[in-house]
């Protein structure tokens, strides 16, 4: 019997070896805890929404008044440009077809040949006299040919005994207006003159002119009708 006992024994030792370890509980994440804030409930929401409504006084300007100052700024507006247009139409009708900005080629053959007058309507040499008619005849017309004589006339007188040399050169210009074949020009010049007589030393002198001549397109060409002189 002791050796069954003993058999016995191992037996159920080597049993308990085999069988598996029972596993240790894992750990119990806590639960959040549900938050002391509540959401709002309708009625609440609805208090808050009439606690931020603008208070009486400060309400923003009603539609129809937004439409009202709209319409009325929009008739002060038309009415403002119906009268400036109307003073300018009364006023000064051939401004409103001034093409001397909206006519870039126009503007540059009109500054051209406003410069190439003046440059030869105002130079003169004693020694070729015939120089000063010829320009005169060529960019001449109407009542700038008095005007251009009487502007010249006291070189003239002394140009024979003070052996007068005049060269006048276009600086600059501006192209005031073009109303179809008329057109204005504001022309800045430099002038020398230069006395050789024998009895005086060769002595130059030098003089700046501003001048505002009117043109007028005839034949193919633009002709100096009036000149108007300023103080230079």
């Amino acid at each position: 019997m002791p050796s069954t006992t003993r058999h016995t024994l191992n037996r159920q030792r080597r049993l308990t070896q085999t069988l598996p370890k029972p596993k240790a509980p894992e750990p119990k994440t806590p639960e959040p805890k549900a938050s002391a804030t509540k959401a709002p409930d309708a009625g609440q929401a609805k208090q808050a929404a009439r606690t931020t409504r603008p208070r009486p006084g400060k309400h923003p300007a009603h539609p129809k008044t937004l439409a009202a100052l709209c319409l009325l700024t929009l008739l002060l507006g038309s009415f403002a440009g119906w009268a400036h247009a109307e003073k300018r139409g009364l006023t000064n009708d051939t401004a409103t077809r001034n093409t001397a900005l909206t006519d870039p080629a126009r503007t540059s053959e009109v500054k051209g040949a406003a410069g190439k007058a003046v440059n030869a309507l105002f130079s003169y040499d004693y020694a070729n006299p015939s120089t000063e008619e010829k320009a005169a005849a060529t960019y001449l017309t109407g009542k700038a040919v008095a005007q251009h004589r009487t502007l010249l006339a006291p070189v003239l007188a002394r140009a024979k005994t003070q052996k007068t040399v005049v060269t006048t050169t276009v600086t600059d210009s501006a192209v005031e207006r073009i109303d179809g074949d008329r057109a204005r020009v504001l022309v800045y010049a430099d002038q020398s003159s230069t006395s050789t007589a024998a009895k005086q030393k060769a002595a130059a002198n030098y003089a700046g002119a501003m001048l505002a001549v009117d043109l007028v397109h005839q034949d193919g060409r633009w002709l100096v009708s009036a000149i108007d002189t300023f103080t230079g």
